[in-house]
């Protein structure tokens, strides 16, 4: 066994083995790989974050086929780009999928911008996403670190600060930026992410097929599992709505949420949250109190609980029916929307997936 210095190994053989197994064993295919076109490169970028690829591709193709160029992207209707983005989550990314667009249309000629600093300033983009764009579609030397590059230095030069201090982040971007092949930084780092994406896996890693396994510090100290460290654990709040579906003959009362919360800009039916869970009582006094609906008005509760996880929350729903003899003054500031029209707006998950229901047990 070759006994290697940090520097040794990050000099002499990181990046030669890396790049062989690229050229020779990286069967990873994806529509966006070798593409040189930064705007491609951005938005699959902007959709992979926080999302699986499985998932990522179906909506980065429809994307694609409704806007070709940035200029259709920042010209289009704001409603229609997040009802092609419903059910990626993370919605933040769409507004600023949206603006970032029209800087670019507008500021640029609809050009999008050369140099990583000028990237780094797009709303949405931060180092990661700039280092891709730069490097995949202008050859610039800059490294990416995402989860997968973590993984992979972590465990190969057996780095046990956390991923996400402050020291940690400063570190492991300072190694990876002496990794890089300063002469091909696009192939490096597409390979690199790769190498952690089907070979230094979360879980499962084919340690026994690895072209580092003789010099990972991980492997040979049986620490595998154990690297990357993260020090911080998410907190989640717990919230409980309450949602009214109130129609009035065949139309129901739906709004925008404009409120710097969860969901911005998706769609909603009224809907009263309360600190505890399965409060039908309250949610219905509330609801009266609030004149959406009056005393003789049916409801029905809906027995089953939807339930959805976001990074930071946990959201619990009950969903409630009711028809209206007249248009609630109350609800002024809602669209009333025909009921069989409800598919053209875009709406969280937790009531796409009771919308789904109720479809489902009408056919």
């Amino acid at each position: 066994m070759i006994n290697l210095t940090h520097k040794q190994l990050e000099v002499s053989i990181f990046s030669k083995l890396l790049l062989k197994w690229h050229e020779n064993d990286n069967n990873r295919q994806m529509p966006w790989k070798g593409e040189k076109d930064a705007y491609k490169i951005w938005l699959s970028e902007i959709i992979l974050q926080q999302t699986r690829v499985e998932q990522g591709l179906e909506y980065y193709n429809n994307f694609l086929r409704n806007f070709p160029t940035i200029k259709d992207l920042a010209a289009a209707d704001e409603k229609k780009v997040f009802k092609l983005w419903e059910g990626l989550g993370y919605y933040s990314r769409c507004r600023n999928l949206i603006a970032t667009a029209r800087i670019i249309t507008e500021n640029y000629g609809g050009v999008f911008p050369g140099s990583y600093n000028d990237i780094l300033k797009l709303k949405g983009v931060g180092p990661y996403t700039a280092s891709a764009i730069a490097s995949f579609a202008f050859n610039q030397p800059h490294a990416v670190v995402d989860g997968n590059v973590y993984r992979v230095l972590a465990r190969v030069f057996g780095i046990e600060e956390a991923i996400d201090s402050t020291t940690g982040k400063k570190n492991f971007h300072q190694l990876a930026n002496e990794l890089l092949d300063q002469k091909q930084p696009g192939k490096y780092n597409q390979a690199i992410m790769d190498f952690g994406a089907t070979v230094c896996k979360p879980v499962a890693p084919l340690c026994d097929h690895c072209i580092f396994q003789k010099y990972c510090v991980a492997y040979s100290c049986n620490r595998v599992q154990q690297l990357p460290v993260k020090e911080k654990k998410i907190k989640q709040r717990s919230r409980f709505f309450y949602f009214f579906i109130i129609q009035h003959g065949s139309k129901i009362a739906v709004r925008e949420r404009t409120g710097k919360d969860i969901w911005q800009h998706l769609h909603e039916f009224p809907m009263i949250e309360l600190p505890q869970e399965n409060d039908t009582d309250s949610a219905v006094a509330k609801a009266l109190n609030l004149k959406w609906i009056s005393k003789g008005d049916p409801i029905k509760a809906e027995s089953t609980i939807y339930r959805q996880k976001l990074t930071h929350q946990s959201i619990t729903a009950i969903f409630f029916n009711t028809r209206v003899k007249q248009l609630p003054a109350s609800l002024i500031n809602y669209d009333w929307v025909e009921g069989d029209k409800l598919s053209a707006y875009s709406f969280p998950k937790i009531i796409n997936d009771y919308l789904n229901s109720r479809v489902l047990a009408t056919q």
